[in-house]
């Protein structure tokens, strides 16, 4: 009866015509729009659910997100993302494989309900890609500052921050982001490419003054 509520008589849908619009990612747009991607959708399907008593999860499969529900026992994946169908869990293996563009076998670990944190989390990394790809930096210095407030440790960030605020010229901030990844993870794959490209800033900025 929900799954018929929202996504029929609410008319909630996934969009597909414009998956990388970013108000896919807020939630106060979806609710507006009745449009969203497979997280947010999942998070209105979940919150909904929870309140009318209803156990709800969400799960975070690569590539793609998913509801989880106990029903009569039971535990039910939907696919809020398209219409909330019920799925299977070689049905989940074929969405992640169309996703992520390649066979996937999903194991028992894949299916583990995400924390509210993740689910946070999930949804700026999103956001996060979405701005990187219309080069929109200033606003992928405001997402990223959101996503290391709850993962601090999370080193790809610091360095991504760094290529964010060196896109828009503001070097000292990227070099700053730039020295601390590469004194906190000496051992990241990218370290050599991320100490040339920090050198390479540092001396530009040092012929400027």
């Amino acid at each position: 009866r929900l799954r018929e509520y929202l996504f029929e008589e609410q008319g909630f849908a996934g969009n597909a015509e414009e998956y990388y619009d970013p108000r896919n990612s807020y939630l106060n747009e979806v609710l507006d729009r009745r449009l969203g991607i497979p997280i947010t959708l999942s998070l209105v399907l979940v919150e909904v659910g929870r309140r009318l008593g209803l156990q709800m999860e969400g799960i975070g499969l690569p590539g793609h997100f998913i509801t989880g529900a106990r029903v009569a026992g039971e535990h039910v994946l939907l696919d809020p993302f398209n219409g909330g169908a019920i799925l299977t869990g070689e049905a989940c293996g074929e969405l992640v494989g169309r996703a992520l563009g390649r066979p996937v076998e999903l194991t028992a670990g894949q299916f583990v309900p995400v924390t509210k944190r993740q689910f946070l989390i999930r949804m700026l990394a999103n956001l996060k890609g979405i701005y990187w790809r219309r080069e929109e930096w200033r606003k992928v210095v405001a997402v990223i500052d959101r996503i290391l407030v709850l993962t601090p440790h999370a080193g790809g960030e610091w360095r991504d921050r760094g290529v964010a605020w060196s896109s828009l010229g503001d070097f000292h901030r990227g070099l700053a982001d730039w020295e601390r990844y590469l004194t906190d993870f000496p051992n990241a794959a990218d370290h050599e490419k991320v100490r040339t490209q920090f050198r390479r800033v540092r001396q530009k900025l040092a012929q400027l003054n």
